[in-house]
């Protein structure tokens, strides 16, 4: 099955009328909110931390006077914000703060108007390109550029799980440019003659394999081994991030 690379866009205009909303809720004629809603809304806090917070409304029941209410709806909205200034969560800069007392439609449910409703924007995340976009982006033909943290299993071409983002990352790379031509290059560590099983240029193919499974024209790949002809350190390494250095795959720009 061929995987398409999905860059997803965020547009700030659409999440600015994409507000979503959490109550606090109060006990009667009390300005901080009840046992139950601070519990509540710690765990909302641990759950969103990515947002804005964009509107503070307060509200009462029905009970007692206009001008009382709105002020106990301003003490209220005042204790709320308090206690998200304290968790760090963002205020917009164009943060209303509105208390309406009990000068709006209530609920039957008298509990149910003692509240305090956040209103918030999630904040999307910052799309990062990857150092090995950044690098195939700005390299010219004839340059060389090793796959980060591109791992196999001993004396084999299977990649091992935690590296296949890197694979993934090349294919988005080759995908979204479509010039781009490219040798795959296999090498080994370790051995002082010869890479006795072709290990190298196995762990190229598999490189290769993998983007042609997934689309990519083979016109635009090649693959190599060189086994231990081409070390970065020398052979027998020192240690084992030597080793590591040495048993790479890379790819050559041939055009871009």
């Amino acid at each position: 099955m061929k995987i398409k690379c999905v860059i997803v866009l965020f547009f700030w205009s659409v999440l600015g009328f994409t507000q979503k909303q959490f109550d606090v809720f109060f006990d009667f004629n009390k300005d901080f909110p009840n046992q139950n809603s601070i519990l509540a809304l710690n765990e909302w806090i641990a759950n969103h931390k990515a947002i804005e917070i964009t509107q503070l409304l307060g509200f009462c029941d029905s009970i007692d006077t206009k001008d009382y209410n709105k002020h106990l709806a301003e003490r209220r909205i005042a204790n709320v914000k308090i206690l998200l200034e304290k968790s760090g969560l963002p205020f917009s800069q164009t943060l209303q703060q509105v208390a309406y007392g009990k000068d709006f439609k209530q609920a039957v449910v008298q509990a149910e108007n003692r509240r305090v409703t956040i209103f918030y924007t999630e904040i999307p995340p910052k799309i990062t390109e990857s150092e090995l976009s950044q690098k195939v982006k700005n390299a010219k033909a004839g340059e060389t550029i090793a796959l980060p943290n591109l791992y196999f299993f001993n004396n084999s071409a299977r990649v091992v799980p935690k590296s296949e983002t890197v694979l993934y990352d090349l294919l988005c790379i080759l995908q979204e440019n479509s010039k781009l031509k490219i040798e795959i290059q296999g090498h080994i560590c370790c051995q002082t003659v010869v890479d006795v099983n072709d290990v190298s240029t196995a762990r190229a193919r598999a490189v290769y394999s993998y983007l042609l499974r997934n689309g990519i024209d083979r016109k635009r790949m090649k693959f190599k081994g060189f086994g231990v002809s081409r070390p970065i350190h020398k052979i027998p390494e020192r240690n084992e991030t030597e080793a590591d250095e040495n048993r790479r795959v890379e790819i050559l720009i041939l055009e871009n």
